[in-house]
């Protein structure tokens, strides 16, 4: 964890980043490069992820030197990569995209048991919730991510989205339950199925 001891904080990588220090830019790589990928992901397809992903890191590298510590070098991060995200959007708006399912993800990260039985219900169960997610529009995708899945402060996030923090928790509060609803709009869909 970032402040632990021995272990530098994000301002302290970056100060020496900007001063040219690659080693401390590659810890902060390592650092948020997993939390500015997943948000990435909720913007881009698949196929533009990683290169966004290389795009914010060159960028942040470039402007390290630059970093006026207005917001937590996390938040600037995520900024950079929604700006990049915007701009690959613009670009794949015309183009149709396949999709990873969310299940080869999963066992390419190596969730799950060798169980068949279990590893279907597993299977089915993120194949609910991942339909549930991608059925949802990208602000609540991207708000859901930042809050949920990356844990970013209120505060932060509403800054990042450019709303009012009562703004933005509205539409996070909105967000989770539109996925309840799918998710369990697709468990009773199933249900009703079998």
């Amino acid at each position: 964890m970032p402040g632990e001891e021995g272990e530098l904080t994000d301002d302290a990588l970056i100060r020496q980043a900007g001063l040219g220090d690659r080693d401390a830019f590659d810890v902060l790589v390592v650092r948020h490069a997993p939390g500015v990928l997943r948000l990435i992901r909720t913007r881009v397809p698949p196929a533009e992820a990683d290169d966004v992903l290389q795009q914010t890191f060159l960028a942040a590298w470039r402007a390290a030197a630059g970093f006026r510590g207005e917001a937590a070098v996390k938040t600037w991060l995520f900024t950079i990569a929604r700006n990049f995200a915007a701009r690959a959007r613009e670009r794949e708006r015309r183009a149709p995209v396949a999709d990873v399912p969310l299940d080869q993800l999963g066992v390419q990260a190596g969730w799950g048991s060798h169980d068949p039985e279990t590893l279907a219900m597993a299977a089915e169960r993120r194949d609910v919730l991942a339909a549930a997610f991608d059925a949802l529009d990208p602000e609540a995708r991207e708000v859901l991510t930042l809050r949920d899945l990356e844990g970013l402060p209120g505060e932060d996030t509403a800054a990042l989205l450019g709303l009012s923090l009562a703004a933005m928790k509205s539409r996070l509060h909105r967000a989770r339950m539109t996925l309840a609803a799918r998710v369990r709009g697709e468990v009773q869909g199933a249900t009703r199925r079998a």
